[in-house]
């Protein structure tokens, strides 16, 4: 699978107006060249030089019929792929060599760097990157189903509960402060585009920690957990309702894609099961129904076994159980009920309840 990574840039004031004319560069000698390096690396054999470099990618590909195009490329712009191929700064033709935050190591040789910028000013090289099934984990045993809410912003059935952080409403005073000056600015002023900016600015840093709380939990669970299984939400129908700015904080449909992501890249199972699952309305000690409730019961009692019920992890629970995994109820800290006397040696009969199980 191919996977795309972005480090941030700090061009300077130069390189910015150099970057706003020219948005991409071709990286191909710079990876073939990086390739042969590697390749003498893991044979133990010196780097080549970069004269030797300059010959064999540059002036002798020219003439081979798979590089051949290469003679339609500024020499110039070949020439500098091939300089400062440790990494310290990321060289783009014209413009120079652009300072980088190498937060992370590139698991693979890049095909292709875009530099993109934001609407916070800000830029990034993204690099695609091809990943093969190297990075498969090993099998383990463990097979989890996550309930996603509100209050928690996910219910595991294991009985572990993940609580939101709410990354836009914590910011909610800032942002409005930030909107209000904007609006007091005069329109085509540079005052207004310089609160536009922050304005811009305060919305990432709120998306930028929200995406890091998402791959976090995502990397967590993928590596622990052989199979994990989720509810397929509508979450374009919930944004229409009075919870709307509480759904779009909580990015559910991003952290579902990087768990999907994730699963296929690591050889992990991931598992969609049906928005229409009665996941909070079935025991998961004996699989009756009994029923919908309203959104302010967080706790039932079973009218089939008695067992004391969690709602959300129960929902977790049988979302896993949805998904064909093997996960037990007793994982889930279900509170066990007083347990009905047989008809025998009860003295009133309860009232029969109808049997819906599964």
């Amino acid at each position: 699978m191919q996977l795309r990574y972005s480090f941030r840039l700090y061009p300077g004031a130069g390189q910015r107006t150099a970057l706003a004319r020219a948005f991409g560069c071709a990286r191909v000698v710079y990876n073939d060249a990086l390739r042969a390096r590697e390749t003498a690396r893991s044979e133990g054999m010196p780097f080549p030089k970069a004269g030797d470099l300059s010959k064999r990618f540059i002036t002798e590909a020219k003439d081979t019929p798979e590089r051949a195009w290469l003679g339609e490329v500024s020499a110039v712009i070949l020439q500098q792929s091939l300089r400062d191929l440790a990494g310290r700064k990321l060289r783009l033709p014209k413009i120079g060599d652009v300072r980088v935050k190498w937060s992370r190591a590139l698991p693979s040789v890049p095909s292709t760097v875009t530099v993109v910028k934001d609407s916070a000013g800000r830029y990034f090289a993204s690099f695609v990157v091809e990943t093969g099934p190297q990075e498969a984990l090993p099998e383990t045993t463990p097979q989890l189903g996550i309930d996603l809410g509100l209050g928690h912003f996910a219910v595991l059935s294991d009985g572990t509960k993940v609580a939101g952080s709410r990354f836009l409403r914590r910011a909610q005073k800032r942002l409005k402060k930030a909107q209000r000056a904007l609006t007091r600015k005069k329109k085509g002023s540079r005052n207004r585009d310089k609160a536009r900016v922050r304005v811009a600015r305060a919305h990432a840093r709120v998306a930028d920690a929200r995406r890091e709380f998402h791959h976090q939990l995502s990397t967590k669970l993928i590596r622990e957990n052989q199979a994990v299984a989720v509810e397929d939400l509508a979450v374009k129908g919930l944004a229409r309702t009075r919870l709307a700015k509480s759904v779009h904080d909580a990015g559910w449909s991003a952290f579902v894609s990087m768990l999907e992501y994730k699963a296929a890249r690591y050889g992990r199972t991931l598992v969609k099961i049906g928005r229409f699952e009665p996941t909070s309305q079935v025991c998961s000690q004996c699989g009756v129904q009994d029923g919908p409730k309203p959104l302010h019961v967080r706790v039932w009692t079973c009218g089939a076994c008695g067992a004391v019920l969690d709602r959300d992890i129960t929902a977790a629970v049988n979302v896993a159980k949805a998904a064909g995994l093997a996960v037990t109820a007793c994982g889930a800290r279900v509170r066990p009920g007083r347990v009905p006397a047989p008809r025998g040696e009860a003295g009133t009969h309860p009232t029969p309840q109808p049997s819906t199980a599964r």
